[in-house]
């Protein structure tokens, strides 16, 4: 029987974790209370709260998965175990991330392939009703391709992301639904996206608004999850300032930058988790599956990111699987790609709050929201 106080795995699993100091024990995340201890993933990838004042005690301890339901929230640190009514831990109290030493290329893609069908095979076993986030780029490509699900993208009419979706489609000869956006659709749900995540910065909205808007839809439609392809670029090299390594980036090595995104992961997770529930479905994201992380963490510097390309070591497992054209095609950001950013920012304009007032997106953000309604980022 599930344990309620617990999500992602069960008691047993968590319990060996504490006692072994075990940071990926197979799981795709936990968070919640076992045994009076309040405990959370290394990656952070189920959200967990306390009350902010749990940072000197919790006399009255105070804790939920979801910020509205707590009065000033906080996340709890991710790899920490905690008594339920003591201080704040720190980050990685108990869990740290692996630091392994690299694998030789052909080992480490080998065991990237196993460990990406071992998390696609614990989706499939689950036997949930499932649909894709699709943008058409190889991370939610190849999520499509493995689970076998129904492809949904998000945009306004003209986006990069609805034609890019529509070409990989057609390549895959997979059939495509266009949820498309028109602005009233962003100034409906905004506010619905900034209560759930407890956000109100405009990147974060930004991000979230086309996963809540294709939630929607696929909920409508009678699923019960949504598939996502988030985690790729954190793991594999995605991101240019791990190529760059300029002032974004602390890491002297491309292996070190792309440590340093994964470590990103706990603050972006809740965002992207408690978004998707909103629409009251269940996040799928396989590439966050423990042994697929494991498998990541040992790539070697050449199968990451140069200046020719990025998530080289990902995209040659995918290309096991997918037309060649969409296993090495770029990808915008979401929130770029489906012109949420740019519509969201003319709708803030349109509303009196110009480009030269400071975050006049944020501002219109909390506009849209009730007096005293969440003001914190």
């Amino acid at each position: 029987m599930t344990d309620p106080s617990l999500r992602g795995t069960e008691p047993p699993t968590v319990r060996t974790a504490l006692e072994n100091h075990d940071p990926l024990p197979g799981t795709t995340g936990f968070a919640g209370a076992v045994d009076d201890q309040l405990v959370r993933d290394v990656l952070g990838r189920v959200p967990l709260f306390v009350e902010a004042e749990a940072s000197t005690s919790r006399a009255d301890p105070a804790w939920a998965f979801e910020p509205t339901a707590l009065e000033e929230p906080t996340l709890f640190p991710a790899g920490a175990a905690a008594a339920i009514d003591g201080p704040l831990p720190e980050s990685e109290s108990h869990w740290s991330l692996p630091d392994p030493e690299p694998a030789e290329p052909d080992a480490a893609l080998e065991d990237l392939e196993r460990a990406i069908e071992t998390a696609t095979d614990a989706v499939r076993r689950d036997n949930r009703d499932i649909a894709v986030a699709f943008s058409g780029g190889v991370d939610s490509a190849l999520v499509a391709e493995l689970l076998d699900a129904p492809l949904y993208v998000v945009g306004f009419p003209d986006s990069h992301d609805v034609e890019a979706a529509r070409t990989a489609a057609d390549a895959m000869d997979r059939e495509l639904t266009v949820v498309d956006l028109e602005p009233a659709d962003l100034e409906r749900a905004v506010p619905e996206v900034a209560r759930a995540t407890g956000r109100t910065n405009a990147m974060d909205v930004q991000i979230a608004l086309p996963l809540y808007l294709v939630g929607e839809r696929v909920a409508a439609d009678g699923f019960d999850a949504l598939a996502v392809g988030q985690g790729a670029d954190e793991l594999f090299g995605g991101y240019e300032k791990v190529v760059r390594l300029d002032h974004r980036v602390e890491a002297e090595t491309v292996r070190g930058a792309v440590r340093e995104q994964v470590r990103s992961l706990p603050d972006q997770l809740p965002r992207d988790v408690l978004t998707i529930e909103a629409t009251g479905l269940e996040p799928v994201a396989p590439f966050l599956h423990d042994a697929v992380v494991e498998a990541a963490l040992h790539l070697p510097d050449e199968l990451l990111a140069d200046e020719d390309e990025r998530k080289r070591g990902f995209r040659k497992v995918a290309a096991r699987y997918l037309p060649d054209e969409v296993a090495h095609r770029d990808k915008k950001a979401v929130q770029y790609g489906s012109l949420v950013a740019r519509e969201l920012d003319r709708l803030a304009r349109q509303a009196g709050y110009k480009r030269r007032m400071d975050d006049h997106v944020g501002k219109y953000v909390s506009s849209l929201l009730g007096d005293g309604e969440i003001q914190r980022n």
